[in-house]
């Protein structure tokens, strides 16, 4: 065996010199180096914004979206929609370990979730097993490596596989509400009624207290009664996100004019960024999960209508995430059974 980078440079097919996350080719070759492991994939988690671009592109037919998604790993060695240039991550059972990788907490057989993004995650598929339009999830005959550096989750025994890839794929979401969403803040969560949206509500609601209020902004009716039946929010607003007067006017009803604290933007369809902006008060705070996001669009956007605000890139990763996600369907009977409903 050959020791490899720690962050995987070594797979990287070009441009050389890159990491594995922006490359465009990855060598997927099977085999593992010392430092890495070597997981027999389950399921695929689909980012989103990915999923709904391949939904869209291929007019929703399985079949066609089956091949789009081979026809990405093949070309790539890793599942990384060119056009969002996300991922999203994986369950599989540990296979082989590398003999330098770091980990003692790994076993081979362990059950585990990658943590890490599957934009950067040498993959090859063998068979897609089953597809669905409406589910992100693809249950897959697959191998994967993952690097030294790489994030990774047990499942845990009293939560189902698919229960957990559901909730540990936006893990980074309600955590980093937990880190910026104070007592009697006002919260708006933009796409509050999709999975990411449900845990942030859920953590927004337990850290604004009776004194604050948590708004939430969604498309479709459907999942804002979700909200409402929940009872995860104080304000639920039904509007398209990408309406940005419309939004800003319902939202500045609900706080006074005074403008939210926290943004939380969690949708899967670009140009919401300005929506974003608009509604947060001067020195507030919006944080961009969606991976959707144009930064370029928000940073100049911002700049454009004298905001000075923090605008926070989704970084998927936080210090306690995937225990704090996982607890609160431990925690919150009615959000674990609207997601057995949705995943199982």
């Amino acid at each position: 065996m050959t020791k490899g980078c720690r962050y995987g440079t070594h797979r990287v097919i070009e441009p050389k010199g890159t990491l594995p996350q922006p490359a465009h080719r990855l060598d997927n070759t099977m085999s593992v180096y010392d430092n890495e492991v070597l997981i027999e994939v389950s399921t695929l988690n689909i980012d989103s914004a990915s999923y709904t671009q391949i939904k869209k592109a291929c007019g929703k037919d399985p079949e066609k979206m089956k091949q789009m998604i081979l026809s990405i790993v093949e070309e790539r060695g890793k599942m990384q929609n060119p056009v969002t240039g996300s991922g999203g991550m994986l369950i599989g059972t540990v296979k082989e370990i590398g003999p330098l990788f770091p980990s003692n907490k790994l076993k081979v057989g362990d059950k585990i979730a990658t943590l890490v993004s599957l934009s950067l995650t040498p993959l090859k598929i063998k068979q897609i097993k089953k597809l669905t339009p409406d589910s992100d999830q693809v249950d897959v005959e697959a191998e994967a490596i993952l690097f030294e550096s790489g994030l990774f989750a047990v499942l845990p025994a009293d939560i189902p596989e698919k229960l957990a890839l559901a909730a540990l794929d936006v893990a980074g979401a309600p955590a980093q509400v937990d880190r910026l969403v104070t007592e009697g803040d006002i919260v708006c969560i933009i796409g509050g009624g999709g999975k990411s949206g449900i845990l942030c509500c859920y953590q927004a609601m337990q850290n604004t207290g009776p004194s604050g209020k948590v708004i939430v902004v969604e498309f479709s009716k459907e999942n804002a009664q979700r909200i409402i039946d929940l009872n995860l929010a104080t304000d639920v607003i039904v509007a398209d996100a990408t309406n940005v007067m419309d939004v800003y006017n319902r939202v500045m009803a609900v706080t006074g004019g005074r403008g939210c604290d926290v943004t939380v933007n969690n949708v899967n369809v670009p140009s919401t960024e300005m929506t974003s902006i608009l509604i947060t008060k001067g020195q507030g705070c919006v944080y961009f999960f969606s991976m959707a996001t144009s930064f370029t669009k928000a940073a100049l956007g911002a700049e454009g209508v004298g905001k000075d605000i923090n605008l926070i890139v989704g970084n998927g990763y936080a210090k306690g995430h995937a225990d704090l996600t996982l607890n609160i369907l431990r925690e919150s009977k009615p959000v674990r059974e609207l997601f057995e409903k949705l995943y199982l």
